[in-house]
């Protein structure tokens, strides 16, 4: 309906109330002058001309009246609705309420009483007085209990007031706790279709004042919430979210809450968006109170929650809000591109391939990218690998899983040059990074997806005593990808209690596949084992664990990476499961010199080390770059360069860390 449907039908509308306002004058005043006549020699009042030009009024209305539509909602009867225009005329015509007051004997009491309405009006009933009736139950009239209920004074609620003047806005009342949703953007067609089904569930509903409540599964708000706009401007509604910490765990407020919007949405067909995404499972009380709520409040209500499905008896519309086909995503990002660059040098088949996006997402992401980009630089190759640099970048950090204290993210700073490893442990290494880049190419475009999709994530094993490289090997990948890299230790993810190890796996893999980050899973040993024995229920529920965490890397769209420090601890059935496995072994003689070759940084100042001494560190790589890091800060105390007492005191201190004996002779100098 455009702004010119609206001024018409508003001007219509108050025409509408204005008459029927005069006929209830009329009718009053017809009440008055028979009380007057004792003798009732005056002619019966016949309002049916009138009532008929009001008919033809409202016929010629875009929509009914306001009075009309409240009557038809709330099932009012003629005398019900005579009540609530009474109420409402004098607040609108001052003449109305001192008729009121003339009729009522009393030239103070401008406020009509049921008194005067179960005399004045035809139909009467005194089942409108009642606190079940439509006009009370619903609140909208107001009864001020200062004396008899037949002398005590009513009013119209204000907001009712204000609707019946054509003015729709939501009650103030609900302004402390509901948001109203603008949103331009519209859904992707992928999209469109479940909102259309919604919509079809919903219309075939209609005639139910509870409909179902359509729960929205799904991690992306943004994306419901681009949904349920979508479905509100379809049923012409008017959208408000409302997070489950606003619904009173108090009993009596939960029920007034519940009876005011279902009021309000009836009225004006607003949609409920009840945000439950911030739902503590264990916070009894308020579930309690969001079913109580739920069960009996009225109009259509979107709820918003993975984590928790009401226990109610209404009926459940459970689906799933999934983010935009890849195909889908390629082409926004192509239009939020746009003539800015080439899609192609825009990378955008790349970005599409490795981060999984909501609509939402991709719109702030492209305007912060070419936000960041120098718009003078005039070498198109620059500009090219500065978009493609930055937009890498912004998804990395958009897509950035939330685990809270269950993973710990690593800024990778390593690179091929700072791991020192046997030539085919590093071709292992750039065969996993090589699939990783590829993966997309062979498993969408090239088929091997449909071939199912178990054994389709990349896996990896590696193996190895403490500071040999395994956690520096991650890094080098995750560098030369430009993927963020988390560790996980699974000493800490592993719980006592069972099903709580699952949920914690659960919540990393799917806090992290949007962007693909690289898992690196420390300390494997915690849950993996030989389990062919199986002695008691807590061996047969770790296989549980293992083997869940097992199917989820398998299914995971990134690289998961396990490491253990002693592979023979584990079954060879679990090897089998992962695609790669990476001993790395204790360095040499000849590799330990590489190590320290490499150790210090290019501006670190050194004075005569003595690199074929120090190979003779049998340690590995890990404490050799503790021990060259302690060693520069001596130096630096001393403002000298880097020498070989410095490295002496510094791996005296190390071996003692790592309670190895120490071999003076090895490396003292002088």
């Amino acid at each position: 309906m455009n702004a010119t449907d609206i001024n018409l039908w508003d001007g219509f509308n108050q025409e509408y109330l204005s008459g029927m306002v005069k006929l209830l004058k009329e009718k009053l005043e017809n009440y008055s002058n028979l009380l007057a006549d004792k003798n009732e020699t005056l002619p019966p009042y016949d309002p049916t001309f009138k009532i008929e030009e009001l008919n033809r009024l409202a016929e010629n209305m875009e929509r009914p009246p306001a009075i009309e539509k409240l009557v038809k909602v709330f099932g009012l009867s003629a005398f019900e609705r005579d009540i609530l225009l009474l109420c409402a005329g004098v607040e609108l015509d001052t003449a109305l309420g001192e008729l009121v007051a003339q009729v009522q004997g009393d030239k103070s009491f401008f406020q009509p009483s049921f008194g005067l309405a179960l005399s004045a009006f035809e139909g009467a009933h005194w089942s409108a007085l009642s606190t079940g009736s439509a006009l009370r139950y619903w609140r909208l009239i107001e009864v001020n209990k200062t004396q008899l209920i037949t002398r005590s004074p009513i009013k119209i609620d204000e907001h009712i007031l204000h609707y019946l003047a054509g003015i729709r806005e939501l009650n103030e009342k609900l302004n402390d706790v509901a948001e109203l949703v603008i949103s331009e953007e519209q859904p992707m067609p992928s999209q469109c279709i479940l909102a259309e089904h919604i919509i079809e569930t919903i219309s075939q509903k209609s005639s139910d004042r509870l409909l179902p409540v359509v729960q929205l599964m799904g991690n992306d708000r943004a994306d419901k919430i681009s949904l349920a706009a979508y479905i509100g401007s379809q049923l012409q509604s008017q959208l408000y979210v409302v997070s489950s910490y606003a619904i009173p765990v108090n009993t009596h407020d939960n029920a007034e809450l519940s009876r005011l919007w279902s009021r309000e949405a009836l009225l004006n067909n607003y949609v409920l968006y009840l945000d439950c995404s911030e739902l503590e499972n264990n916070d009894k009380a308020r579930i309690q109170s969001l079913m109580s709520f739920i069960e009996n409040t009225q109009g259509l209500i979107l709820l918003d929650g993975d984590n928790w499905t009401p226990k109610i008896k209404r009926n459940k519309l459970v689906l799933t809000t999934a983010k935009p086909t890849r195909e889908e995503q390629l082409s926004l990002w192509k239009y939020v591109v746009g003539d800015k660059m080439d899609a192609e040098k825009a990378g955008l088949g790349n970005v599409v391939s490795q981060f999984n996006l909501s609509a939402d997402i991709i719109r702030q992401a492209g305007f912060e990218v070419f936000s960041n980009i120098d718009a003078d630089e005039k070498d198109e190759q620059k500009k090219n690998a500065a978009v493609n640099k930055n937009m890498w970048k912004v998804c990395c950090r958009y897509t950035r899983p939330q685990v809270d204290n269950l993973a710990q993210r690593i800024e990778p700073v390593s690179t091929w040059d700072d791991i020192v490893l046997p030539e085919s442990q590093k071709n292992v290494l750039k065969e996993i990074s090589l699939q990783l880049r590829q993966r997309n190419k062979v498993y969408k475009d090239w088929g091997f997806a449909t071939k199912g999709s178990r054994g389709l994530g990349i896996t990896a094993l590696f193996a190895g005593e403490s500071g040999t490289g395994k956690t520096m090997a991650s890094e080098v990948l995750a560098n030369e990808l430009q993927l963020d890299l988390y560790k996980i230790d699974l000493s800490q993810v592993v719980n006592k209690y069972i099903g709580e190890t699952e949920k914690n796996l659960k919540k990393i893999f799917d806090a992290a596949e949007d962007g693909g980050a690289i898992l690196l899973f420390d300390e494997a040993d915690a849950l993996f084992g030989k389990r062919s024995d199986v002695k008691d229920s807590h061996d047969r529920y770790s296989n549980i664990e293992v083997s869940y965490l097992l199917q989820r890397m398998e299914a995971y769209r990134g690289l998961a990476i396990l490491t253990t420090n002693m592979q023979n601890a584990l079954d060879k059935a679990f090897l089998r499961r992962l695609r790669f496995v990476i001993h790395f072994p204790f360095p040499d003689a000849i590799q330990r010199a590489e190590i320290w070759n490499r150790v210090f940084p290019i501006n670190t100042p050194r004075s005569e080390l003595d690199l074929e001494k120090l190979s003779k560190l049998t340690i590995p790589g890990g404490s050799i770059r503790n021990i060259a890091l302690n060693a520069a800060f001596f130096a630096a105390d001393e403002d000298k360069a880097v020498q070989m007492s410095h490295i002496y005191r510094a791996a005296k201190s190390e071996y003692h860390k790592i309670e190895k004996p120490f071999n003076m002779q090895e490396i003292k100098t002088r």
